[in-house]
């Protein structure tokens, strides 16, 4: 089956959108399927089998900033692409965002599904037109029932609820990164929504000897480096590779997900269960999706920089709780395996196909 994935977001920026089309890209061409990647790259396209459409622009979403493409030069690439591919179905990923997600919906010429990846609300979905751009997915999909509230509340319509998935062996097999000493490890966007300052001042609870590796950057980066310049517990690791963030994760003692809001699946406490390593994050909606029965992870409210420090410290020196965490998590990761979500869709893509 020739299928087209495409992200609405730039693929050479670290997101957890590019991070799902890439992964389930690599696992259906394991699978024999011919495959190509559309979305904007800002760059060289970060590995084989992807169709760059340009450039992004920076624009302000969800508490965040989405690298899109709603360009014209964007559009006439996405239509060259689909002449040239000629593919049996393409899966568009939040496919109401401006850009080849929705250049596609407008031709309204390729048998298309839809996967909706958001949850917390979109003024998108008040824009008028979007519902007959809805209207012409043959099949959605939602990573989460928070997602598929969303969408059905803006959009109307039946969804299949499936979820994000992870390459389990990529962080199992890694290298643990040496540590000087207890070491937490943040993952995230510096913004307030990520809640990386609140992590900050847990750390202040915590023993001396507690360090942290921050990965990522954002507009809140020279201000929070600021807080603790004294200190030499922090170090400000920035973008790093994926080889590079599976091998963290394994040499981490703790992974913490401080997250405040607007997440509606917990990929990334996924990832840090695959590495064999304990979970501290937020009590946030999306995050119970994974976190099923409360004993995959340690939750804490979010914005509670007191209640975060205790977790943190359980998790750093309660040895049998955090052997019990890991083998928990563990099984809980390896239920949303890549192999798996690819299979699902496969199905999915041969429904529409018909």
């Amino acid at each position: 089956m020739r299928i087209g994935l495409v992200s609405p977001y730039s693929l050479t920026v670290p997101g957890g959108v590019q991070s799902q089309v890439l992964a389930l890209g690599r696992a259906l061409r394991a699978m024999g399927h011919k495959v190509r990647v559309l979305g904007p790259c800002d760059g060289a396209p970060p590995e084989p089998g992807i169709t760059p459409l340009g450039n992004s622009i920076p624009t302000a979403a969800n508490g965040s900033v989405a690298p899109i493409a709603p360009d014209p030069s964007c559009a006439l690439r996405t239509i060259r692409a689909l002449r040239d591919e000629q593919f049996d179905v393409v899966h568009l990923h939040e496919p109401l965002v401006p850009g080849p997600c929705e250049t596609v919906l407008m031709l309204n010429n390729v048998t298309t599904v839809g996967t909706w990846h958001a949850a917390g609300g979109s003024v998108a979905y008040r824009v008028p037109g979007t519902r007959v751009l809805a209207n012409r997915i043959s099949h959605r999909v939602a990573v989460s029932q928070d997602a598929m509230r969303m969408a059905a509340q803006g959009l109307g319509g039946t969804y299949t609820v499936l979820w994000n998935g992870i390459e389990t062996n990529r962080f199992a097999k890694a290298d643990p990164w040496p540590t000087d000493g207890p070491t937490v490890l943040f993952v995230g966007r510096h913004e307030p929504r990520k809640g990386l300052a609140v992590l900050l001042d847990a750390m202040e609870q915590l023993p001396d000897d507690v360090r942290l590796w921050i990965v990522g950057s954002g507009p809140e980066t020279e201000a929070l480096k600021a807080r603790v310049a004294e200190s030499e517990r922090y170090e400000w690791l920035g973008a790093i590779d994926d080889h590079e963030l599976a091998s963290r994760l394994r040499g981490a003692d703790t992974f913490c997900v401080p997250s405040l809001h607007g997440e509606s699946f917990g990929v990334v406490l996924l990832e840090g269960m695959a590495a064999r390593t304990p979970v501290v994050a937020s009590d946030l909606p999306g995050y119970r999706n994974v976190v099923k029965n409360g004993d995959e992870a340690l939750l804490v409210p979010p914005g509670d920089s007191a209640a975060l420090a205790r977790a943190l410290r359980a998790s750093l020196t309660e040895s049998d709780r955090t052997d019990a965490l890991i083998g928990t998590g563990l099984a809980r990761a390896d239920e949303f395996s890549m192999s798996r979500l690819a299979a699902r869709y496969v199905e999915i893509y041969e429904s529409v196909v018909g």
